[in-house]
């Protein structure tokens, strides 16, 4: 279930702030949507495997946790990030 590697490297060359960058929170968020996606296939599958859906319940709180302090520190990349993810619908 975990990303491969030539995905996590496209969702980081498409999110990326600067040439280097591979930790700004847009990178973060777009990584953990890209997970949260994946488990939710599985579970669509899988209904009772309560291991996975706490992972997933963390990986929600996480992102939760970036968008806020996205939307505080500057809410232009806040509305571009969740634009570009279909988030908040």
């Amino acid at each position: 279930m975990a990303l491969s590697l030539e995905r996590k490297q496209e969702i980081v060359d498409t999110y990326k702030t600067h040439d280097a960058d591979t930790g700004s929170p847009e990178v973060q968020i777009a990584i953990l949507t890209e997970q949260i996606n994946e488990v939710n296939e599985h579970l669509r599958t899988h209904k009772k495997d309560h291991h996975s859906r706490r992972g997933l319940l963390k990986m929600v709180g996480k992102r939760r946790n970036l968008l806020t302090y996205l939307r505080k520190k500057d809410i232009t990349r806040y509305r571009d990030i969740i634009r570009k993810l279909g988030l908040r619908r």
